[in-house]
């Protein structure tokens, strides 16, 4: 029989030996670093499972950053926001205080602080996080607001506010600051009053008539230019009869003269003077008619006039736009399925349409010209009821001959002209139109900033755009789509959040331009009708501040981005607990518990020592010992 060689068994022993040292050497790294291994082959089988959870947990980390970061900025602009709350019910405050006195520049300690309040605004609207304005939508790097002082005092080259003020004031009042009325006497019993030019925008419009006056006879209003007349036909009124005249403002308030005979002396305001002479003269009662109107047109004009022509000009200057634009419903194609390009004019759900949509017969007419639906083969002014949004838009387009195109985005139809004040587009399908987002017909748009046509003003028939010769005071993003959308942050695998804001948001211009006219307007310290000018507009600015239904609040901006900041805080919430499941994932497959990596190795220190000894005795066996 064969013997294996002692060397032999001294090679397994070592090989063993070696082998514990190795294992020895893992689990001490093991226990030092609590990994299983220093590389991924030597995981396990589960080390797959923890590769994806790090990933997850590297999103969620990048998240977090990112939610951190955005809720700076939502911080900074709640607070801008609040501090514009805060401003308007000053404003408010101020001009809704029946005090008038009045300094020495014309201006009630009430406007004054409007003034200094309007350069607060534009500070807080100005706000940066960082190197990004927060009110100029996706033009972040671009500052919101032009500077204060050349929003209302203008630069070398261009107007400012107070100029296009002043320009308006006095294309409203006329030469005769008769809010460009002609009043005359065609007979010695007659009173006639007309608007000077048919289609001017400025001074007063005659919008209603009526009258007690015993035997008089009242004609109009009507013609071109639009006039009235009263003539008392030879006969004397009986005392409290009365003479009403309506006047429509250019900031669309209306204004009422009440001119009531009387017989007492001395006459008493608002009335005029019945002839009390004998023989009795009713042509005499005619002239005291004829003054006592004068009389109270220049009121008016010198009052309220001037003060709905401040409020007129304020819109003029800040409330420019070239667009129009609608917020549609969502299609037919499934729930929250926003509007695009592609949505059909019509169609039966599931479709990707507007509802209600257009059907074959119903026409569209943009300024004039009209688009006529048909169920196909549509050629020339011809729309088929199955195109697409991004047709008809093209359409509208080739008749306004914009030089930017009409666009859908973020759910939001935008119609853009190069003469906003021409634009009109009605239908004879207004609830299709309504689906596309413009509830209100004529759509129109604003005219970037107007200003009176000609000079001198006094007697100027037009506005024009004023683009190039004004300021403009916004300077950021103005492009299509909802403010929110201009500001897009990913906080989780399947969840956006949308905090933009702009400047020229309704809620926020309204109370800008509200602000500009009340500290910006100024009057003579001993005019007659200064008084009464400042009592106007501060009623305006007033009802200017106060929150309208329907209209846009600044608390609405408030709320949408309150809501982001909660859609992101259930996202975070979310995310903390997978973060804690996904770490565990990742523990279990690559950690090593200290308790079972001590145990083996003292059950390795063992095995060890007992192989030494073993090697040991082999080491001294000779062949006469194992004889």
């Amino acid at each position: 029989m064969s013997i294996s060689s002692i060397n032999y068994s001294s090679s397994v022993l070592g090989s063993q030996i070696r082998n514990i040292n190795q294992q020895l050497t893992d689990l001490s790294t093991q226990l030092s670093t609590g990994k299983l291994s220093q590389n991924y082959s030597g995981m396990g089988t589960n080390e797959g499972f923890a590769i994806a959870s790090r990933a997850q947990l590297s999103n969620i980390s990048a998240y977090t950053d990112t939610i951190t970061n955005v809720n700076v900025n939502i911080n900074l602009a709640n607070t801008a926001l609040q501090a514009l709350t805060t401003i308007r019910n000053t404003v408010q405050t101020g001009s809704a205080n029946t005090a008038q006195d009045l300094n020495v520049n014309g201006q009630t300690i009430a406007q004054n602080t409007a003034a200094a309040q309007f350069g607060s605004m534009v500070g807080v609207l100005n706000t940066q996080s960082g190197n990004r304005y927060l009110f100029s939508g996706t033009a972040a790097n671009t500052q919101s607001v032009a500077d204060a002082g050349d929003i209302i005092n203008g630069t070398t080259t261009q107007a400012g506010f107070k100029t296009v003020m002043a320009e308006r004031q006095a294309a409203d009042l006329g030469a005769n600051g008769m809010g460009r009325l002609v009043q005359t006497q065609p007979t010695p019993s007659s009173v006639q009053v007309s608007e000077d030019v048919a289609g001017s925008p400025f001074g007063l419009k005659i919008k209603a008539v009526s009258s007690t006056l015993t035997g008089a006879t009242v004609t109009g209003p009507s013609g071109s230019p639009v006039s009235f007349s009263v003539d008392l036909n030879g006969n004397n009124p009986a005392n409290g009869d009365k003479l009403s005249i309506q006047f429509t403002l250019p900031d669309g308030t209306t204004e009422q003269i009440d001119l009531t005979a009387s017989s007492a002396t001395p006459t008493p305001l608002g009335s005029f003077a019945i002839d009390a002479s004998v023989p009795v003269n009713p042509n005499n009662t005619a002239a005291n008619l004829n003054t006592a109107l004068n009389t109270a047109i220049k009121k008016l004009s010198n009052t309220s006039l001037v003060a709905a022509s401040a409020v007129t000009a304020g819109d003029n200057f800040f409330n420019t736009a070239s667009s129009a634009i609608g917020t549609p419903k969502t299609s037919q194609a499934g729930p929250l399925v926003p509007i695009s390009g592609a949505t059909a004019l019509s169609g039966t759900s599931p479709t990707d349409s507007i509802s209600p949509g257009f059907a074959a017969g119903d026409t569209i007419t943009v300024n004039g010209t009209t688009l006529s639906f048909v169920a196909s083969g549509a050629t020339g002014n011809q729309i088929n009821v199955t195109d697409s949004i991004q047709t008809l838009l093209s359409k509208v387009d080739a008749i306004t001959g914009t030089s930017k195109p009409s666009t859908v985005h973020g759910g939001a139809i935008t119609i853009n002209t190069d003469d906003a004040a021409s634009l009109s587009i009605t239908s004879s399908n207004p609830a299709a139109l309504g689906s596309l987002g413009f509830s209100a017909t004529p759509v129109t748009a604003t005219q970037p900033p107007l200003r009176v046509g000609s000079s001198p003003a006094s007697s100027a028939t037009t506005l024009v755009n004023g683009s190039a010769t004004t300021v403009k005071w916004y300077l950021g993003n103005d492009g299509p789509g909802s403010a929110r959308s201009t500001a897009v942050a990913r906080v989780d695998d399947s969840v956006t959040v949308q905090y933009g804001a702009q400047a020229d948001e309704d809620a926020i211009r309204r109370q800008l331009q509200a602000i500009a006219v009340f500290g910006t307007f100024s009057t003579s310290p001993t005019g007659q009708y200064s008084g009464g000018q400042v009592s106007a507009l501060s009623l305006r600015v007033t009802q200017a501040l106060t929150q309208q239904p329907g209209q846009q609040r600044i608390e609405d901006i408030q709320t949408d981005i309150a809501m982001a900041q909660n859609t992101m805080k259930d996202a975070s919430t979310r995310q903390t607990q997978a973060k804690a499941q996904l770490q565990s994932i990742v523990d279990q497959a690559e950690s090593a518990s200290p308790d079972q990596v001590a145990s083996e190795i003292l059950a390795l220190q063992n095995a060890l020592q007992a192989s030494y000894q073993v090697t040991s005795n082999l080491a001294q066996l000779s062949l006469v010992k194992f004889l």
